[in-house]
């Protein structure tokens, strides 16, 4: 709550969140929400109907009061699962409002637009960051067609919920709350570098989709200690102003491209 300024947010803004809630709803909006309601962590008991308190209804509630506070964004697919977690984790519908509009105000710019047009930047640009870091990986999904949109989506969109184990993301985000996106590289570099040899022995496009698919599982994510140390070693340096300056480029090309 505080390394990510939410704590002071919701401090400089009382009442806010309720205000939020009470105030008139956009239909399209609220029927979006609804519609996503039961395809988040169904396997999770706490997220069942059948739960006492069930946590769906404050699951709708913070995603309703983002929508409307945020309406550039309103709702989209992937912020269900994001802030499933927060309210997880807190406990706390309020504070998980005020992490949610931390992460994608603020550290995700543009990942949840409606456009997503940070989403697919970043994607080209972790692709460029291989090319730099991992040529041979960046050769091998060049060689045969692979856009990385395929293959990482869900990395950049879900921030690896339901990819890598939950006591690892829960790592992962501390990170992120504290340092901001590029974490989300590290991590996207650490796992492709790990892995370049088993990667490479792919030999078409379902076969490069399958290797990165299991990249996410084993002994090397389990270990969420070591893996975060791993992060801060394995990409090398990875300054902020690099990772900006790829970003405009990117950026550039995708809009260029219509």
């Amino acid at each position: 709550m505080i390394v990510s300024g939410a704590q002071a947010n919701m401090e400089q803004n009382p009442g806010y969140y309720h205000r939020l809630l009470e105030g008139e709803k956009n239909d399209k909006l609220v029927e979006a929400i609804k519609t996503d309601m039961n395809r988040t962590f169904p396997d999770n008991v706490k997220f069942r109907k059948t739960a006492d308190p069930c946590l769906q209804h404050t699951l709708y509630n913070v995603l309703v009061a983002y929508g409307h506070h945020n309406k550039a964004v309103g709702y989209c697919q992937g912020m269900n699962f994001i802030a499933g977690y927060l309210i997880l984790i807190t406990k706390n519908e309020e504070e998980s409002f005020w992490l949610l509009d931390a992460l994608i105000g603020r550290i995700l710019p543009d990942y949840y637009s409606p456009a997503m047009t940070g989403l697919k930047t970043d994607q080209e640009v972790l692709g460029e960051l291989v090319k730099m870091k991992v040529p041979a990986v960046a050769e091998l999904m060049e060689r045969h067609g692979v856009m990385w949109t395929l293959v990482v989506s869900r990395w950049f969109i879900c921030l690896f919920i339901d990819i890598l184990p939950v006591e690892t993301v829960l790592r992962i985000w501390d990170c992120l709350f504290y340092e901001g996106s590029k974490i989300i590289f590290r991590v996207a570099l650490t796992l492709i570098k790990q892995h370049q040899a088993f990667i490479l022995e792919a030999t078409n496009f379902p076969d490069i989709c399958d290797k990165f698919k299991e990249i996410t599982k084993g002994t090397f994510v389990t270990e969420c200690h070591s893996f975060m140390q791993k992060i801060f070693t394995e990409p090398g340096s990875l300054s902020m102003a690099t990772i900006n300056k790829l970003r405009e480029t990117c950026c550039e090309k995708l809009l260029s491209q219509g």
